[in-house]
């Protein structure tokens, strides 16, 4: 449509001045953005430096450079000039959070570069370098700065007692980064997890996670990896865990080779408990209570000094810790050896 109208009216002197007034515009737009030379990012850390650079590239023997200011505009406030360089009355810092921490790297009006020491993550925003000219005015650049941080990596297993309910079994923690981490959990135990994230009032994040599963007494000393990432770190960051469940003891008695013949000399059981915590009392008993005087107990372990019919009984063992008791019971029998038929019964 808008060619066809353009095309009955070639030589309409209104439209032709629009076109050069359009030129001229775009084109004084495009030398206006060169005039003044500045990096349009740049990324920096707490506690170190940063160099904003800034030149007055294009001015021509017309443009005069009368000052020059660097304006903040931070990411949640008010523009504030930081620093000021005038050819007569010299430098001034106006901005106090600023004044003893800027300098300008050169004494000279065309490049008004500053550095800025000892950062803070607060120092995050707009940078523009401003000009006051004659006569055109005044011309800026500006730089924004982001401010980076490395988190603060931890994580620890969570000692829990084995039941039916799911619980936080291991915890990891990236805190006051920027940007935020990404926390993943590496497992084959079958869990679950959540994650939560709180900004700090500098602009760094906290990220925690939570490994949660129903714990067994499976599960304890299996291994959780927790792993971290985020990009001002080299690597992702990896911290392996072993779960910690506690439960009451599980016993059993082994050592009995149905072989106790009376006179034997070597005959011992031995009392396995598996518990976490470890078991705090081991106690054998026999079916009568007391235990014959040819035994001795050293530990979990039930020594028969010599076999004889006093210990044709039923023993128990009772193991204990602090979440709970079990306990197991063997029925030995002693064997009577008939020499004179030559046979073992």
């Amino acid at each position: 449509m808008a060619i066809g109208y353009a095309a009955r009216w070639p030589g309409s002197p209104g439209k032709n001045a629009w076109m050069v007034a359009a030129v001229i515009i775009l084109t004084a737009q495009g030398v206006v953005a060169q005039k003044v030379r500045v990096e349009e990012e740049l990324e920096a850390y707490p506690t170190e430096s940063v160099d904003l650079r800034c030149e007055f590239v294009d001015g021509g023997s017309l443009t005069k450079l009368t000052q020059v200011s660097w304006i903040w505009e931070p990411v949640d406030g008010q523009r504030d000039n930081i620093a000021v360089f005038h050819p007569l009355y010299g430098q001034s810092f106006p901005n106090m959070a600023f004044k003893d921490r800027v300098i300008f790297l050169h004494k000279e009006l065309k490049i008004p570069s500053i550095r800025i020491n000892n950062l803070r993550m607060s120092d995050a925003g707009r940078y523009t370098c401003e000009y006051a000219t004659y006569p055109s005015g005044n011309e800026q650049g500006t730089t924004t700065l982001t401010m980076l941080a490395k988190p603060k990596n931890s994580a620890r297993a969570v000692t829990v007692q084995a039941g039916s309910r799911s619980v936080a079994v291991a915890r990891c923690e990236a805190a006051d980064g920027k940007p935020a981490a990404t926390i993943q959990w590496l497992s084959s135990v079958g869990g679950n997890h959540s994650t939560t994230v709180s900004n700090g009032s500098d602009g760094t994040v906290t990220v925690r996670s939570e490994y949660r599963l129903v714990p067994t007494a499976a599960d304890n000393g299996r291994e959780v990896i927790c792993r971290v990432e985020q990009r001002t770190q080299d690597r992702p960051w990896t911290e392996v865990l072993r779960l910690s469940v506690e439960y009451p003891p599980t016993v059993t008695i082994e050592g009995y080779d149905n072989n106790w013949y009376v006179g034997r000399s070597d005959a011992v059981l031995f009392c396995q408990a598996k518990a976490n915590p470890e078991p705090t009392t081991i106690t054998w008993t026999t079916a009568s209570g007391s235990l014959p005087d040819t035994v001795v107990v050293e530990d979990n372990k039930l020594m028969v000094r010599k076999v004889d019919d006093a210990v044709n009984t039923t023993f128990t063992c009772e193991v204990k810790n602090k979440h709970g008791a079990s306990r197991q019971t063997l029925t030995t029998f002693v064997i009577v050896l008939l020499w004179d038929t030559g046979s073992r019964l």
